[in-house]
């Protein structure tokens, strides 16, 4: 049912009127054609009108779901993940998981300590824990055992410490956390099985980007004392029957399912083989703590016996949440046009973005056989190990056999800003401070500013000065905290070249890159 009206003399239906009111209108419309003999319908309690409204809110209902399934239907417009996941499955794209953050801790030892410590695989340290953050777990993930020899380890002057890797190479860890030989089930030797994670939010790198020892997951099945390990693919499209392959799907609730063969297409399990899973769990940008967050040892035997103590001297960097269903629609298509081989630039430059944890790249041929990919972790921060050897690993079956890829770090430039901001009276000075110093980091993060773009002075000015309580602001530095500018960029702008990006404005940046001066209106300065 829907609103009728008069056109010309004849009846015209407008379909676009779907809604509650409009459909109860039309029904109205219509009693004295279809039902002359009731004559008073304005009376709400009469059943009559009970079920009128009870229909036309059924049509409203039904409308409604008429246009989600239209939505869903259309890549453009779908607004669920599981309709973008499933469209893009269709040109073999996979949404991105949440990434781990990387860093690198130190570790020191009472100066008397001379002994060989030995780091294993799982070894796990931790933040600490608040009441509105809870602790953040980090692990040891090395190819191998990790072995400390302190007594190479010269003792700090006057500390009655040994550090171990305060400014080098240190323990190498990982956001998240491992999970070791988990039964999944048995197989029935059914065709394309499917086995669920226990455990949500999967950590998943692309097939091949790592050595299969250090995969972020391994399946394996046991059967008659035989253990066989299963390669995981993109796709079971190019597996032969017999070959020991399978897929990972992950749906939009971020559970990992793991699908086998179907004895055509991959391999099925033999009947009775148990099937057990090692992967992790975890990542995200929570994994970006700062320097000198991890500093708890949850789980290192080895370590607890020395009394031994570990810090990150820098920050944890290259943590990014899933990957976002607005982002994966813009960038599905340029991956689909690269078909999974980097040879332009634009190739590489979409590629990278599909790795998890890349948030800005650049690449550019500085010969005709070097690729230089700049890469700015998601949140910032530069390129950790880890990101660098899974990067690497990514394009090693995608670049051009005669190519070699390099990752660089991008340049970050800190851009410094003063201002004199006149407050209203009745306005809380602080809250007006938090404002201002929200708005104008919002102009400089990371996501809002690319490679070699223009910061302007204007839009500090009509930034700060839509912020409530503002009467009026004076910014008397706006320039490159790198290099000694004048006060103000001349002409009122700030060209970053073509490898760097601002400063990420973290709380530290709050406070040192933007200065406020609070004044009361009446007490301008000139």
């Amino acid at each position: 049912m829907v609103e009728i009206t008069e056109a010309d003399g004849q009846p015209y239906i407008d379909y676009m009127a779907r809604d509650y009111e409009s459909l109860l209108r039309a029904m109205r419309q219509l009693i004295p054609e279809k039902l002359p003999e009731w004559r008073d319908f304005s009376n709400e309690a009469d059943l009559g009108n009970v079920l009128l409204e009870l229909f036309a809110h059924m049509g409203d209902i039904l409308s409604y779901y008429q246009d989600r399934v239209a939505n869903e239907s259309f890549l453009a417009t779908a607004r669920t993940r599981r309709s973008v996941i499933e469209h893009l499955r269709l040109i073999g794209y996979e949404l991105s998981t949440a990434a781990p953050a990387a860093a690198s801790l130190a570790l020191s030892v009472p100066e008397s300590v001379t002994d060989v410590v030995v780091i294993n695989r799982g070894d796990a340290f931790a933040t600490s824990s608040h009441q509105h953050r809870p602790s953040v777990r980090f692990e040891y993930l090395g190819e191998g055992p990790l072995s400390i020899d302190f007594n190479k380890v010269q003792p700090l002057p006057g500390s009655g410490l040994r550090v171990f890797g305060p400014e080098g190479e240190g323990i190498p860890v990982q956001e998240g956390r491992l999970f070791q030989g988990e039964v999944l089930g048995q197989s029935d030797e059914s065709p394309n099985q499917r086995f669920p994670i226990p455990h949500p939010r999967v950590i998943l790198r692309p097939p091949g980007t790592t050595p299969q020892a250090l995969e972020d997951m391994r399946i394996e099945s046991h059967v008659a004392g035989e253990m066989t390990v299963w390669t995981r693919r993109d796709s079971l499209a190019f597996s032969h029957a017999g070959q020991p392959d399978y897929i990972v799907e992950v749906d939009d609730l971020d559970r990992a399912t793991v699908i086998f063969g179907d004895g055509t297409f991959g391999a099925i399990p033999p009947a009775g083989a148990e099937i057990r899973a090692t992967y992790r769990a975890g990542g995200g940008q929570a994994g970006n703590v700062p320097s000198h967050a991890i500093t708890t040892i949850i789980r290192s035997p080895a370590l607890a016996r020395l009394g031994a103590k570990v810090f990150n001297p820098s920050a944890a960097t290259g943590g990014a949440d899933r990957e976002d269903i607005t982002r994966a629609v813009r960038q599905a298509p340029r991956v689909f046009r690269a078909m999974r081989r980097a040879v332009t630039a634009a190739d590489y430059e979409a590629l990278a973005l599909s790795f998890g944890g890349v948030g800005k790249v650049r690449a550019v041929a500085s010969d005709w056989n070097h690729v230089h990919l700049f890469v700015a972790p998601q949140g910032g921060g530069n390129v950790s190990d880890v990101l660098e050897a899974g990067l690497i690993g990514f394009f090693e079956d995608r670049r051009m056999l005669n190519q070699i890829v390099e990752i660089c770090d991008v340049d970050y430039v800190p851009i410094h800003v003063t201002a004199e901001v006149g407050v209203e009276s009745f306005y809380v000075t602080s809250d007006v401070e938090t404002a201002v110093q929200r708005v104008c980091a919002d102009l400089l993060s990371f996501d809002r500013v690319d490679f070699g773009d223009t910061v302007y002075l204007s839009r500090f000015y009509d930034r700060i000065q839509d912020v409530p309580g503002v009467v009026f602001v004076n910014i008397t530095e706006f320039r490159r905290g790198d290099r000694p500018d004048p006060p103000i960029a001349e002409n009122g702008r700030i060209e970053l070249g073509v490898n760097e990006v601002p400063k990420v404005p973290a709380a530290e940046a709050y406070r040192q890159g933007l200065k406020l001066d609070f004044v009361q209106p009446g007490r301008r300065r000139p």
